[in-house]
């Protein structure tokens, strides 16, 4: 049920955000991209982010192992969160100020080691990769949370 719930909202709130008007040339190109980025989350976001990398062969062996070891700290803080929506989604009546502290230290621990795994991939891929690779790198993976983030926000409903 919860995949269910955050997949529709993911996909509402990124419809949504879409649907904005662009009045800026430059911007119509940043809506473009978030739509790539969109089909990309729900499709292969490796291939995507190997697409817009274009990576050598000697660029990728340094690279894809950090990328799928932050992916795999993203699965376990995602996990996270999930298990916290959950808890606030079943709850449809007040509850205790010690739940509620339990369940913010939860999804603050959760943003707490995003972080941490955040600045260590920073650290390894600027070592990995040029700069204004990596620097793009951190970008899309950027989106891709800001979009998540988002998504998550949507769909946590506010303690009675």
């Amino acid at each position: 049920m919860i995949k269910s719930v955050a997949a529709h909202a993911f996909t509402f709130a990124l419809a949504a955000a879409l649907a904005t008007p662009v009045l800026a040339a430059d911007k119509a190109a940043d809506v473009t991209d978030m739509q790539a980025l969109q089909k990309a989350v729900q499709t292969d976001k490796k291939a995507y982010v190997a697409s817009m990398l274009k990576l050598s062969d000697a660029e990728g062996k340094k690279f894809w192992p950090l990328y799928d070891a932050y992916q795999r700290v993203l699965d376990a803080t995602n996990r996270r969160r999930v298990v916290v929506v959950e808890r606030l989604i079943v709850q449809d009546k007040p509850i205790s100020d010690l739940y509620a502290k339990m369940l913010a230290s939860e999804l603050l621990g959760s943003d707490d080691a995003e972080l941490k795994a955040r600045k260590t991939l920073h650290s390894r891929v600027m070592k990995a990769l040029a700069p204004k690779k990596a620097a793009r790198y951190l970008q899309l993976e950027s989106k891709v949370r800001a979009v998540h983030a988002y998504n998550i926000a949507a769909t946590i409903p506010l303690l009675k």
